[in-house]
């Protein structure tokens, strides 16, 4: 038997170049930003921050300073799945969070 052919056209190399790049998307760094909402007290979201992500007293506290002021505060930044699951938990703690794709 013979070598096969390496299989190549227009097509298959467009849809492969598409694959990769749909894959280079799905691993971007994305973040989970927690937003100011009007029931939450800043103590309770200090007390999320810690408890949740682990943050040292002052890194909550700079966190929820610029969820008070600034509206809004990027916690952690990874793979889009490890986002979600952290939007996840800030919603279960009550908080407003979304994701969102990070700026390179």
């Amino acid at each position: 038997m013979g070598r096969m052919a390496q299989i190549s056209s227009p097509d298959v190399d467009q849809e492969l170049e598409q694959l990769l790049q749909n894959q280079s998307r799905l691993n971007s760094p994305w973040r989970t930003i927690v937003w100011n909402d009007p029931v939450n007290l800043m103590s309770y979201v200090v007390y999320v921050f810690r408890s949740y992500f682990g943050f040292a007293e002052d890194k909550a506290n700079r966190l929820m300073l610029a969820v008070h002021h600034e509206g809004k505060a990027i916690v952690a930044q990874g793979t889009r799945e490890e986002m979600e699951r952290h939007v996840q938990a800030m919603h279960e703690y009550g908080l407003w969070a979304t994701l969102d794709r990070a700026e390179l």
